[in-house]
């Protein structure tokens, strides 16, 4: 078998063992919920937040010779509030493009700048005075503090991709957040083109 061909096997054994996988874990929330342990419902929120890639925009990244890694101090405490956003021009995202600082907890498009958030349990920065139907309506309808009347949450979080999540599933993620380190960080408000 050529170098090629086995490269095409593998990459098909591991999507049918991944199939496999998903199809033995179908109903798994729900016995989590039903079975209303902590931690394993945490731990089923920690898995989910790790396979939806909330790290990618929500963790500073520290930058190494290996490329970035996650700022564990400061995991999932979304844009450095003592960080700057470097000069952009408007001219280059009105014309279509995004931008994203080094360790995408930033991003800059034809909306402005907008910022990844605090997703710890701090009190007064993150999710920790939200209630679980708040972390609903943000996650599932998109919406800024989860409050139904506020503003829609900007690009680049994919809240569509989210609004179908399980409340079993729902109610995983937000009990892992919670469950994470509180890390204050004031993240910066959005901001229009002609604010940048």
């Amino acid at each position: 078998m050529n170098k090629t061909s086995f490269q095409w096997f593998a990459m098909v054994a591991i999507a049918l063992l991944s199939l496999q996988a998903c199809k033995n874990n179908e109903g798994n929330s729900e016995t989590l919920t039903a079975t209303n342990d902590d931690s394993l419902l945490t731990s089923r929120g920690e898995y989910l937040v790790s396979i939806m890639g909330c790290d990618d925009c929500h963790s500073p990244k520290n930058m190494t010779p290996q490329g970035p890694e996650l700022d564990m101090a400061h995991r999932l405490s979304g844009y450095p509030a003592q960080r700057a956003l470097a000069k952009i021009n408007p001219d280059v995202v009105k014309n279509g493009w995004v931008l994203f600082d080094g360790d995408l907890t930033a991003a800059v498009g034809p909306w402005g700048a907008s910022f990844s958030a605090n997703l710890t349990g701090d009190s007064t920065t993150g999710l920790g005075n939200w209630t679980e139907e708040q972390f609903k309506i943000a996650m599932t309808q998109g919406k800024a503090k989860g409050l139904e009347k506020s503003r829609d949450l900007l690009p680049p979080m994919p809240w569509q991709n989210f609004s179908h999540l399980h409340d079993e599933d729902i109610k995983a993620i937000f009990a892992y957040l919670k469950s994470l380190p509180h890390v204050k960080n004031v993240v910066p408000q959005p901001k229009t083109l002609s604010e940048l």
